[in-house]
């Protein structure tokens, strides 16, 4: 009955409560007791049950499995009515209890969570007949939520810390289901003020531990784009440029003669893989997938440059833009996988690699839908043909690459694997496929952005959302509904098919304009 009702645990006994709450919480847990002197309570939190070889498997399953985790010591003095409360919260869907009593019966009078989060509130909606996309929405936006607190976090359970790789997805989801930009901006100034003497940013910050990932100062580049393009204020992007130019400036120095970087000091982390190594490297040091990164960030940095910076920078990122694209072409293309290689050598293919050739152009546009085709079913954890595999972060660079070549359409069938999921019964989405370490890590959770930008079709026409562009991608669905909060009010979108007809209502903002 615990812990609707107090229960009385006897003297001399050893118990385990093992309580489900059906979801994952970021709460603080207090725990009330009576009696029991000499007695001790083992809190462990955990985010699943592991079976006898730690294996995770559906997360709904009890049977001869135990929960692993952090844990919490609780030692009752005898008294009535003792409280345990921990100085930070804690993250968990099982919790079990260990409770070893002595020569005192000890009564567990309740057992209470007070939930935390940063307060985004939901204010998107998506309907539509299909079930499995109303789950995949909720769990998404329940990831996104769990992984915001007083800085956005990659994993509620283990590092919480503020990575631009997830914060780079998780400030879009932000933007597009709460209309709210405050935690966003938190990230991209806390970014510039980690910038190291060198010149790039740190990988993750607030942090008391440094850590350097070259790519990760790419992608907040990346993160600034984004902004630029959702908010009409400009003043987080131009008082940044300094740090854009010191981290380009700093990538210039490992550019070689072909356009192409050489290896980077250092992590330069692309994406987890589940065999293989990524990326790899030729004989020359020289790398095809970080040099792809580089390109997204110069055409980014030319933007922001033109906007609200100097046309000078604009112009020289755009020529060296130029330079890098021809050259990742001229070295990495591979005729006889119709593929974009690794490395100059030809001999080590991936999805990501493939993806972010589509994306930033390197590939050329007459043969972007074939090569996006011939990746696009491959699943995460899988190498087919020797060809790496995306995990469900890099995915959401995937679903970019399709609305780049006008292929949204395929954007339904690409999510299979988060539809695999539900079947596994995750109540947030994972860092990786099984096996996880975390089971909550916000860069999966990327479906609820597309959904409502590349399958409800709404997205920025212009910087600063001063204009909307309505594009719907329905896939096979007959009909669905979505609501948006735009920073002048809600966009709202109706579509239903009549045979091969499609009827669309859209409601806009009075000041809004869009095509």
């Amino acid at each position: 009955v615990f812990p609707a009702s107090p229960v009385t645990v006897p003297a001399n006994s050893h118990v385990h409560i093992l309580l489900d709450r059906k979801t994952l919480t970021t709460a603080y847990p207090l725990l009330t007791v009576s009696g029991g002197k000499g007695s001790h309570i083992w809190l462990t939190y955990s985010e699943a049950l592991y079976d006898e070889n730690l294996h995770k498997g559906d997360r709904n399953d009890v049977d001869h499995r135990t929960a692993h985790g952090l844990k919490d010591s609780f030692l009752p003095d005898g008294g009535a009515h003792r409280s345990f409360y921990p100085l930070w919260w804690r993250t968990w869907r099982y919790l079990d209890l260990d409770i070893r009593t002595a020569a005192q019966p000890l009564r567990l009078d309740a057992l209470t969570a007070s939930f935390t989060a940063y307060p985004f509130r939901e204010r998107a909606t998506f309907e539509s007949p299909d079930p499995q996309l109303a789950e995949i929405w909720a769990i998404s936006w329940r990831t996104a939520r769990l992984d915001a607190h007083d800085t956005y976090m990659d994993t509620p359970y283990y590092e919480q810390l503020q990575y631009i790789g997830d914060t780079r997805i998780q400030a879009l989801i932000s933007y597009v289901v709460a209309g709210d930009d405050r935690l966003a901006r938190q990230a991209l100034q806390a970014f510039d003020d980690s910038r190291i003497p060198e010149g790039i940013t740190r990988s993750r910050y607030p942090s008391s531990l440094p850590q350097n990932i070259p790519t990760f100062s790419l992608l907040w580049i990346g993160m600034l784009h984004d902004y630029w393009m959702y908010r009409a204020d400009a003043a987080p992007v131009r008082s940044s440029l300094t740090g854009t130019r010191s981290v380009l400036h700093w990538f210039e120095g490992y550019e070689q003669p072909d356009g192409l970087l050489r290896e980077l000091p250092w992590w330069s982390f692309i994406d987890w893989v589940s065999s293989g190594r990524i990326p790899t490297y030729g004989p020359h040091g020289e790398s095809c997938v970080t040099t792809l990164e580089y390109l997204g960030a110069l055409d980014d940095a030319a933007d922001l440059e033109n906007a609200v910076g100097d046309p000078v920078y604009a112009a020289r990122y755009k020529t060296r833009a130029a330079h890098v694209r021809s050259g990742l072409y001229r070295e990495c293309w591979s005729a006889a996988r119709s593929m974009l290689a690794d490395t100059p050598e030809r001999d080590s293919f991936s999805q990501q690699a493939n993806i972010l050739g589509v994306l930033y152009d390197a590939i050329p546009r007459d043969r972007q839908r074939d090569v996006l085709r011939n990746v696009l079913t491959i699943q995460p954890g899988t190498t087919p043909n020797g060809v790496l595999s995306a995990s469900y972060y890099f995915r959401f660079y995937l679903a970019r690459a399709l609305d780049h070549t006008g292929m949204a359409d395929d954007y339904l069938q690409s999510i299979e694997p988060w539809r695999q999921m539900l079947a596994l019964h995750f109540s947030t989405w994972p860092e990786t496929p099984d096996p996880t370490r975390s089971d909550s890590h916000a860069w999966s959770a990327h479906p609820i952005y597309d959904l409502l930008t590349l399958v409800a079709g709404i997205e920025p026409a212009s910087p600063g959302f001063a204009a909307v562009r309505i594009a719907p991608h329905l896939g096979a669905l007959p009909w669905l509904t979505a609501t948006f909060p735009h920073p002048e009010g809600t966009i709202k979108v109706e579509y239903r098919r009549h045979g091969s007809g499609l009827d669309a209502t859209i409601t806009l903002p009075a000041s809004l304009r869009g095509e």
